[in-house]
C-alpha cells in the first residue's frame, strides 16, 4: 500500500507542478512508470485510485487523462462519506450545512426568477401528496437544490449535496418519532418560499436556519436517546421529524 501511496503522491505532484495539465493525456504506462521510478503494478493501482477520486478519467481504447479538475467534480467522490455517516459524524455534516445553506438561500432571493419561484411552488405542492420517506426526500432535495443553484456556484451546490445526501436524509426521516412532524416540515418549507417570494433575504436566511437547525437538534437528541433504534426504523414508521431534511 505504501508503494501505491507513493505513486499517487508522485502523479499528484506532476499535476500540481503543471507537468500534467487538466485534460492532458498521461504518458504510456511503461514510460510514466520509468519516469516516476515505479513498478507498473504500483502505477496501475495509483491510476485506479485517482480515477475513483475523479482526478483521472479513463477512456476505453484511448488512454488515461487528467480530468478537468473542477472542484465540484472532485467533491463528488466525498458523497460516499456522507452516505455512510452516522452519529456524531452525521451531526457534524449537518452543522456545516447549517453554516452554508441559509446564506445561500438568502443570496438566492435576488436571483430566483419568477419561473423558478413557480417551480418551487409546484415542488411543495407535490410534496404534500407523497406516501413514503423516499418520495418526500426526493422533493425536499429538489426544493433546496433549486434554491441553491440560483446562486450560480457549482462548487457550493455540490458541497451542499455532499453534506446532505439522499441516503443520509432518508435515514434521518425514517428514524424520526416526533408527532405532527410532517405538517411542521411543510410549514418550514412554506416559510422559506414565502420569504423568497417577498425577496426578503434576511427572512429567507432565518427561515432556512430554523429549518436546518431543527433537524440538527433532532439528530443531536437522538444520539443520547437510543440511536440504534432511531437509525434503523422502517420508512413506514411515520410521522416524520420536526422540519424535514
Amino acid at each position: 500500500m505504501a508503494l501505491t501511496d507513493e505513486a499517487i503522491d508522485k502523479i499528484k505532484a506532476m499535476i500540481v507542478a503543471g507537468e500534467l495539465e487538466p485534460g492532458s493525456r498521461l504518458p504510456k504506462e511503461e514510460v510514466l512508470a520509468g519516469q516516476l521510478g515505479l513498478s507498473r503494478n504500483s502505477l496501475r493501482e495509483a491510476v485506479r485510485a485517482l480515477t475513483a477520486m475523479r482526478i483521472l478519467i479513463t477512456r476505453q481504447g484511448d488512454g488515461t487523462y487528467v480530468s478537468s479538475l473542477e472542484p465540484h467534480l472532485l467533491l463528488e467522490s466525498l458523497s460516499f462519506a456522507a452516505d455512510v455517516s452516522q452519529g456524531h459524524t452525521a451531526l457534524q455534516l449537518l452543522q456545516v450545512r447549517r453554516l452554508l445553506e441559509p446564506q445561500a438561500t438568502g443570496l438566492a432571493t435576488a436571483l430566483l426568477k419568477q419561473e423558478d419561484l413557480q417551480e418551487l411552488r409546484n415542488i411543495l405542492d407535490r410534496s404534500r401528496t407523497v406516501t413514503t420517506a423516499e418520495e418526500f426526500v426526493a422533493h425536499d432535495i429538489a426544493f433546496h437544490l433549486r434554491i441553491v443553484e440560483a446562486v450560480g456556484n457549482p462548487v457550493l451546490s455540490m458541497l451542499l449535496r455532499v453534506l446532505s445526501t439522499r441516503t443520509q436524509r432518508v435515514r434521518i426521516v425514517r428514524g424520526s418519532q416526533t408527532s405532527n412532524a410532517l405538517n411542521n416540515a411543510h410549514q418550514d418549507h412554506e416559510q422559506i418560499l414565502s420569504a423568497l417570494q417577498s425577496r426578503d433575504a434576511l427572512l429567507a436566511t432565518s427561515a432556512a436556519t430554523v429549518h436546518i437547525a431543527a433537524v440538527e437538534q433532532w439528530l443531536a437528541t437522538s444520539l443520547t436517546d437510543d440511536p440504534i433504534r432511531r437509525s434503523t426504523t422502517d420508512s413506514e414508521d411515520w410521522p416524520w421529524h420536526r422540519s424535514g431534511v
